[in-house]
């Protein structure tokens, strides 16, 4: 067939009509829905709900992502500047400090979280925030210590208390919290003096975590634990009827409420340095400051709030109100260090 210059430019003609005509229409786009990658150590099915509800108020999921603290901070390290991770979240201040000095949270500006955050309960940079807090108190059994004999964290290693009180390992962060607080008030050289105090008191060389301990209080193990609050929080609401009478045994007492204050820490969470919705990860930890979801986020794990005025779980209130230690909880981190290190001098296993 012979083809004609007319019937070719005409051919040519048509095409190019076809090809303006599809990019002047283009096919429709669907929006992807905004994110967060939140890498959290607190493992509480509680605080599902929080997130679902940052959803619904801003429009931004929250892709969910548990691990141990350590873990998750070698991952986001091992991720690099490809990480997915936006919001660092775990429980204790030593491990957040531990995961700005890895160099994985970026330090923010915000007048919401700085307004609605204590500055002893914050870093002092921005780089994270705490979220709730636990009070690491004196557990005693009741019919066997009266109130009265109590003052001070210094004042267990009285003569009174030899071969009575129970507390866990040293390799605990908690316990290495509470001395790094200690170290920070009294000074590395009495803080020793007072740990090898309490090592010469123990009913038994440490084992468990602190149910652990306040059980065998019940028991009769010893007389005295140290224990932080939401732990007997968890006894008096459980389903089982043995936990719940061990609970009715023990009575709480608030230390050093005539100087300094008893010693608390937190959970918080801060916004990864690499982090590819930066403004989203400062919303989500601006919503968890929230009135509202404060008192969610606390009662999830028998905490109290951070921010004043929310109303506290009834089982944790009936404690009773306390003086708070206002050392900044950033030195928990600093001093970590050297209270292993003076914890492992005094023998506290």
């Amino acid at each position: 067939m012979k083809i004609t210059r007319r019937f070719l430019l005409a051919t040519i003609t048509a095409l190019i009509a076809v090809v303006v005509g599809h990019f002047s229409h283009p096919s429709p786009v669907v929006a992807q829905q905004p994110v967060i990658n939140l890498y959290s150590a607190r493992h509480y099915d509680t605080d599902n709900a929080l997130y679902e509800s940052f959803t619904q108020k801003t429009g931004i999921k929250v892709n969910l992502v548990e691990a141990e603290a350590d873990q998750l901070i070698e991952r986001i390290k091992s991720e690099g500047a490809n990480s997915p991770a936006d919001v660092f979240i775990t429980v204790d201040a030593g491990r957040l400090w531990r995961a700005k000095e890895e160099g994985i949270l970026q330090p923010i500006s915000s007048q919401v979280l700085n307004s609605a955050v204590p500055a002893s309960l914050r870093d002092p940079d921005g780089s994270w925030y705490g979220l709730s807090k636990r009070a690491r108190v004196i557990m005693y059994n009741k019919d066997r210590v009266n109130p009265s004999q109590l003052s001070t964290y210094e004042a267990l290693t009285e003569p009174q208390w030899k071969g009575k009180i129970l507390v866990r390992s040293s390799s605990n962060i908690y316990n290495q919290s509470l001395v790094g607080s200690m170290i920070e008030s009294l000074g590395a050289q009495p803080t020793e003096q007072w740990a090898r105090g309490m090592v010469a008191n123990f009913a038994r060389p440490p084992e468990g975590n602190d149910t652990a301990q306040i059980k065998a209080v019940a028991d009769g193990v010893g007389d005295i634990a140290i224990a932080n609050t939401y732990y007997l929080a968890r006894l008096m609401k459980s389903d089982d009827a043995a936990e719940k009478a061990a609970a009715e045994k023990i009575g709480v007492f608030f230390p050093n409420q005539r100087d300094r204050g008893t010693h608390v820490n937190i959970s918080g969470g801060g916004v990864v340095k690499t982090a590819p919705n930066k403004e989203g990860a400062i919303k989500f930890l601006e919503h968890l400051v929230s009135p509202e979801v404060q008192e969610m986020f606390a009662k999830g794990n028998n905490e109290y709030p951070v921010v004043e005025g929310v109303p506290v779980d009834p089982v944790i209130d009936a404690f009773g109100k306390f003086k708070s230690d206002a050392t900044n909880a950033a030195t928990f981190g600093k001093n970590n260090p050297e209270a292993l290190q003076l914890m492992d001098r005094a023998g506290w296993k």
